[in-house]
């Protein structure tokens, strides 16, 4: 398309509201100014000048994201432990096959599937009383029950208390997942929400870097504390991070949705370090409250049920089928990157040495995708990397046929390659978009219905997992991979006609985009303003013309 005039364009030109009487509000028409002026502001705010305005909302986000360090730990923790000959010596049984201990498929599965259950159970819960009582006070509860959870791993007796702990610590996990994303998109102007949003992604990596590091420095320990000690390692996150989130503002989004449009303005205060006298705080509140009552114009309600109806039914789709990407095209080898190559042959100190060296070159990954959204759309990024995964698990799996030490360290090369893929482009590229589809209104419980979506997945993808590596089990070895890549080419497809481009749209934008059922694939070439159509009769009175093919 050569110019603005070949984009299809959502919009009339009409201005202000119709009242029941078909009068235009003036209080109306002021309020849509106004949410015009400061949309257009952020959208065309350098990253420089967000940063110098939002440095406070940059530090709480960070601050509030970091609760998944947790999980990022506990999750590659035990993928690590399991080639740990201690752990398997208390919690497994004698395997007369290969002469050691280990601990069955069944219960791996048991344990890995535990903490997804209880996450689930923590969304559901976190997914009410974020709504109810706010981001901050549903995390800072949850760190306290976390807290008291990592005991009854800490001093577990038996494989089945473990498994009860690991569902304990499961709910404030989930908490924990639908909350970040959440808050970190809420906080933010445009340009700075992709990379606060996909710094979840970052922490998530940091927590698998400390698995592996934490494992590394007890590998050779032959006593209780070779896996009691990265268990208590988990009680340095949650007291530091709690003691900040007392300090911390609530998202003015939250406030105005509660109709407390004072402490949305005095949130939005702390969230800023206004240097910048194009900034007006009562211009931005403006927007928020534009934003809101568009949703309501257009029928979004605040129930779990209502992502299901009209158009947030195709939201609701879009981001649960996101995270079940993340999970189908093979990142689960990831966490099980030193236990998969002990069972390939691979000494256990070389496989965690390997498992540091993956999990940093997977920060490096995440802090280069900022590079990368900064110039390349959200859906192009996810697309290449979604292809160049399967691309790599057929190698991988082709590998595997070898046998030789050589191919061992090959399939270790390639994994950590695949590490640095997924954490350069679907990985961090989830949470912004995530954050960035679903409607404000309903932001909170489309999150946690993608995030249970996403948990419920990993209980069939760890079950398979664990049957395909385990020497008890199936015992596939590499040749795990050729399953992985078969879902994730189907993952490839879907994110192909389904995935929309959301990158530089304001929510109002992204709102009517959805309203108006514009197809995935045209998203990022179609014209609108949301503040020049009626919000009064948004559905009616806005046009669409046909983008030329």
């Amino acid at each position: 398309m050569s110019g603005a005039s070949d984009q299809p364009q959502v919009g009339n030109g009409d201005h202000g509201v119709a009242d029941s009487k078909g009068m235009v509000s003036s209080d109306t028409t002021m309020l849509a100014s106004d949410a015009k002026h400061a949309a257009d502001a952020e959208q065309q705010m350098s990253l420089w000048a967000a940063m110098k305005l939002y440095p406070k909302a940059i530090g709480w986000s960070v601050l509030l994201s970091s609760t998944l360090i947790m999980e990022g730990y506990d999750l590659a923790l035990l993928g690590s432990l399991y080639a740990s000959t201690p752990f398997n010596e208390k919690y497994g049984t004698y395997d007369a096959k290969s002469e050691k201990y280990a601990l069955s498929a069944a219960w791996q599965s048991g344990l890995s599937n535990g903490a997804r259950a209880g996450e689930i159970i923590g969304l559901i819960l976190a997914g009410w009383t974020a709504d109810r009582y706010g981001y901050k006070a549903t995390t800072m509860l949850n760190l306290v029950l976390m807290i008291l959870f990592i005991f009854v791993l800490f001093f577990a007796p038996n494989v089945q208390v473990l498994v009860v702990g690991e569902v304990l610590c499961g709910i404030p996990w989930g908490a924990f997942q639908s909350v970040t994303p959440a808050y970190a998109s809420e906080v933010a102007p445009v340009v700075l929400r992709p990379y606060l949003t996909t710094f979840i992604n970052m922490c998530w990596v940091i927590g698998q870097f400390f698995a592996a590091a934490v494992n590394k420095g007890s590998v050779g320990r032959t006593d209780e504390w070779a896996y009691r000690i990265p268990f208590g390692v988990q009680w340095v996150w949650p007291i530091p991070i709690l003691a900040g989130l007392v300090f911390a503002p609530e998202s003015p989004w939250w406030h105005v949705r509660h109709g407390n449009r004072d402490a949305a303005r005095a949130s939005l205060l702390r969230l800023t370090s206004p240097a910048d006298e194009k900034f007006n705080v009562d211009e931005t509140i403006a927007m928020i409250e534009h934003t809101n009552a568009l949703e309501q114009d257009l029928r979004a309600g605040t129930t779990f049920r209502d992502c299901f109806k009209g158009v947030d039914l195709r939201r609701t789709e879009i981001v649960v089928c996101i995270w079940l990407v993340q999970t189908l095209s093979g990142q689960n080898l990831m966490g099980y990157f030193a236990y998969f190559l002990t069972q390939a042959g691979m000494d256990a100190s070389n496989s965690f040495s390997l498992s540091m060296g993956q999990y940093a070159l997977g920060m490096v990954g995440t802090a280069g995708s900022w590079f990368l959204m900064a110039r390349v759309g959200r859906r192009r990024i996810h697309f290449g990397g979604v292809c160049a995964q399967f691309l790599l698990l057929v190698i991988v799996g082709s590998l595997a046929f070898s046998g030789t030490e050589a191919s061992v360290w090959a399939i270790g090369a390639l994994l950590i390659v695949f590490t640095f893929v997924y954490d350069f482009t679907v990985g961090p590229v989830t949470y912004s978009l995530i954050s960035e589809l679903s409607s404000t209104r309903l932001k909170a419980k489309t999150i946690v219905l993608a995030r249970a979506g996403y948990n419920a997945s990993n209980i069939f993808v760890n079950v398979m997992t664990n049957y395909q590596l385990s020497s008890t089990a199936w015992n596939w070895g590499a040749k795990a991979a050729y399953f992985w890549a078969g879902t994730c080419l189907i993952s490839t497809i879907w994110v192909f006609f389904r995935l929309p481009e959301p990158k530089g749209r304001a929510y109002a934008e992204l709102d009517l985009l959805f309203e108006h059922g514009v197809p995935a694939r045209k998203f990022a070439r179609t014209g609108i303003d949301p503040y020049a159509d009626r919000l009064g009769n948004a559905k009616t009175s806005s046009t669409i013309e046909k983008s030329k093919e």
